[in-house]
């Protein structure tokens, strides 16, 4: 539950404040940045969808609730303006299967872990977030439904597709999982 400060903050942000605006920014910028970060795993294209979602929130600040937490509403746009950028990236991305360069001979834990980065870019771009939060990041089913705005059952469902495709996509590439 927000201080009365904080409230105050977060009033002015709702009624358009550009220095509480600016304040909030400062105070969630690398926050946001780490969680978009875990979710395209790709720098570059991070720091433009912080910009995104801040400006998603600056936009969409009447319908924020100066009650609740700024940061959880935060995640939620962020992992939104990350999903877009997935759904974005996926048409290009999914042919890609090697690094770029010339290499040598690969090790098998270099073509598995290959496989499975190009089986979680074959994935739906709603798959994938849950997949990376859940398996890569660790994160639990509560954290992760809490920060999509979703039902613990939904997270449940999602990364069993998740990991069902991801085992089916292994198995074409003839990889046992």
């Amino acid at each position: 539950m927000p201080d009365e400060l904080d409230r105050e903050l977060l009033r002015r942000f709702v009624r358009g404040d550009q220095d509480a605006f600016e304040s909030l920014f400062r105070q969630f910028e690398s926050e946001v940045y780490h969680w978009i970060l875990r979710i395209v795993r790709n720098a570059s294209s991070t720091e433009d969808i912080v910009i995104e979602a801040f400006w998603r929130a600056y936009r969409g600040r009447a319908s924020f609730d100066s009650s609740r937490s700024f940061g959880a509403w935060m995640r939620r746009i962020a992992t939104n303006a990350a999903c877009d950028h997935l759904r974005v990236m996926r048409p290009r991305a999914s042919w890609i299967t090697t690094v770029d360069g010339i290499e040598g001979p690969k090790s098998a834990d270099c073509i598995l872990g290959e496989s499975i980065a190009l089986g979680f870019r074959k994935l739906p771009p709603k798959l994938q977030v849950v997949a990376t939060l859940a398996l890569i990041e660790g994160h639990s089913h509560a954290e992760i439904a809490e920060a999509l705005d979703l039902p613990v059952g939904t997270v449940k469902s999602r990364l069993f597709r998740a990991i069902y495709s991801l085992r089916k996509e292994l198995t074409r590439l003839g990889i046992r999982s």
